[in-house]
């Protein structure tokens, strides 16, 4: 059974990606006690799965190693994954949350040895690489996954291979009998930090990412790019596994579109300015991006970043709201179908790789969130005074890029301490 002391003057943070990891060492380290709860195996979410930030380029593995020390060293913070709040009772001050906890099958005396993972031969896709490869179903969530203990598919429960994995352990760290459980916490203020999940680009029917092999989305090209991804970094297209070095970039998939989504999510064209890089890396002169635009939006010091990609001469800008793509059948290659408005022509150019830039919306919708809250028409988390001790950070919040969601992650748990001064002062 697990345990959790927490009481009216803990702070809850619901999600373990860059804000709700913020938020928690901003709370802890203002003397806070705060419980985190991540849904996944462990916590990063999906700045873990990006290969580079823009505009610097530098590799999210500084900040993330920064922010788990940090972690690891305070006493304050307790964390729980693979739990999911399915339940908030209570008023500003005195909240009751219901937890549900999944079993890992792995307990804490696992050292990550990987002698379980050497064990089972069953493979599952990898979540870590959005389903792009498969990994063992015995397997640590990625390199850098905090805990490092690994975790056994379901799949394998009650089999053969889930036998195999409890043998090879030499800590007696696989309990194939672990069972779901609920825990209920007491919290004074809950900080909301979900993230955001990609635009599901298969309903952006013209597109044909549910039928054209070659058509991808910009997080599964990020993962392409990482050497640590499904093809150790080298851009293949998953067709037949030919380098893509003629790639296309489509913005607003499925954005500032109210068949899909309304709103822009802020951070879909520097991630493709950014992705270009990627290609030219890879490939140098000879390769070659395409960025299909309505209008570029790089704001504050990103504008410095867009024009260096704009003055490379492997990318080519083309302002135009592409209306359809195809696959042609022997060559793999998809061919994009619209007009240019700056010279109003046609064009039919094919590519060897698509790249869909799809929007951002909240992975956790307002009306999906088990408390009275108020949230915009897009499901984000509005600053409401009626949604009392609960408070909407990161991209729960707003379409935000990684900076811009720290921020706001400090921010709500400013908003978090106060509340809970409030409670501190009433009680003594």
């Amino acid at each position: 059974m697990t345990e959790v002391v927490a009481t009216n003057e803990t702070i809850l943070v619901v999600g373990g990606g860059i804000s709700g990891m913020t938020a928690a060492l901003e709370a802890a380290e203002c003397g806070k006690n705060v419980v985190l709860v991540e849904k996944n195996p462990s916590l990063g979410g999906r700045v873990s799965q990006l290969y580079r930030y823009f505009p610097k380029l530098c590799h999210p593995t500084c900040g993330m190693e920064i922010n788990l020390r940090r972690l690891k060293g305070n006493k304050r913070i307790r964390v729980l994954t693979m739990a999911e709040v399915t339940e908030i009772t209570g008023s500003k001050g005195d909240y009751t949350a219901s937890i549900k906890l999944t079993p890992r099958y792995v307990n804490d005396n696992c050292t990550a040895c990987g002698e379980c993972g050497k064990a089972v031969e069953t493979e599952v896709p990898d979540p870590f690489n959005y389903n792009l490869s498969k990994v063992k179903a015995a397997y640590l969530p990625h390199l850098m996954a905090y805990p490092q203990r690994y975790v056994l598919d379901p799949s394998i429960v009650g089999s053969a291979d889930g036998e195999k994995a409890k043998a090879a352990c030499k800590y007696d760290a696989i309990e194939l009998d672990m069972q779901e459980e609920t825990v209920q916490i007491k919290a004074g203020a809950v900080i909301w930090a979900t993230g955001w999940k990609p635009y599901d680009a298969g309903k952006i029917q013209p597109y044909g990412y549910d039928r054209f092999s070659n058509v991808i989305t910009s997080v599964e090209f990020e993962r392409l790019s990482d050497p640590h991804g499904p093809t150790g970094g080298k851009i293949l297209r998953p067709s037949d596994g030919k380098e893509a070095k003629n790639v296309a970039f489509i913005q607003c998939a499925g954005s500032r579109d109210e068949n899909h989504l309304r709103h822009c999510s802020r951070i879909c064209c520097m991630a493709s300015l950014k992705q270009t890089n990627y290609v030219r890396e890879a490939f140098g002169e000879e390769g070659k991006s395409t960025i299909y635009y309505i209008d570029i939006r790089a704001i504050d010091r990103f504008e410095d970043f867009y024009q260096k990609v704009q003055a490379d001469k492997t990318v080519s800008f083309i302002k135009s709201k592409v209306a359809k793509a195809m696959q042609d059948e022997k060559t793999g290659d998809v061919v994009l179908h619209g007009v240019d408005t700056e010279g109003y022509h046609r064009y039919a150019n094919a590519h060897d790789l698509v790249v869909l830039a799809v929007g951002m919306e909240p992975s956790v919708k307002g009306a999906n969130i088990p408390a009275e809250i108020v949230a915009d028409s897009s499901g984000f988390i509005e600053a409401d005074e009626s949604n009392g001790g609960l408070f909407g950070a990161g991209c729960a919040s707003n379409p935000l890029d990684v900076n811009r969601s720290v921020q706001s992650a400090t921010a709500s748990a400013l908003r978090a301490i106060q509340v809970i001064n409030k409670v501190a002062r009433v009680e003594g």
